[in-house]
């Protein structure tokens, strides 16, 4: 009669068997029944041992997989992140320029008081020659005259 106890300790490998082992998966990793027997037979283990080394290993190559994929991930969420911050950055500038620029129209019309923001952004029906005179003079405003603009980013 078997032991309980000789049966339930694990048999350690050498390094030749993991290397022997390591080559086989890196070639093929799935364990094929052909394969299972002339590994078994070639390093002097139970087939069930070889079998489960190799479960093992895929398990293991799956986790760094999937490690692997998280940090390039996460790189990416905080390059994208990056860039919308940049970008809402860059909106809030332009928008001030905006302002400034309708305030100066405003004020280059004679117009009484400075452009509110509530009309920011809106193209409304009855003010298309506002906007033809106003990009007439904001080009103006942004190219010096010139044709380059003087604008930059911040």
């Amino acid at each position: 009669m078997e032991n309980p106890q000789s049966r339930n300790k694990k048999k350690r490998l050498t390094q030749e068997q993991v290397r022997q082992l390591e080559k086989c998966f890196t070639l093929n990793n799935k364990l094929g029944p052909d394969l299972k027997l002339q590994l078994s037979n070639t390093l002097g283990l139970p087939q069930r041992q070889v079998a489960v080394w190799f479960q093992n290993k895929r398990a293991r190559s799956k986790t760094r997989s999937l490690e692997l994929q998280y940090c390039n991930l996460q790189s990416k969420l905080e390059a994208v992140l990056s860039d919308k911050a940049k970008l809402e950055h860059q909106v809030q500038f332009l928008q001030d320029e905006l302002k400034r620029s309708r305030n100066q129209l405003a004020l280059f019309t004679h117009q009484d008081s400075p452009v509110d923001d509530s009309n920011l952004g809106s193209c409304e029906e009855g003010h298309d020659d506002q906007v033809v005179v106003f990009d007439e003079l904001y080009d103006c405003f942004v190219t010096n005259g010139h044709g380059s603009s003087s604008t930059s980013w911040v």
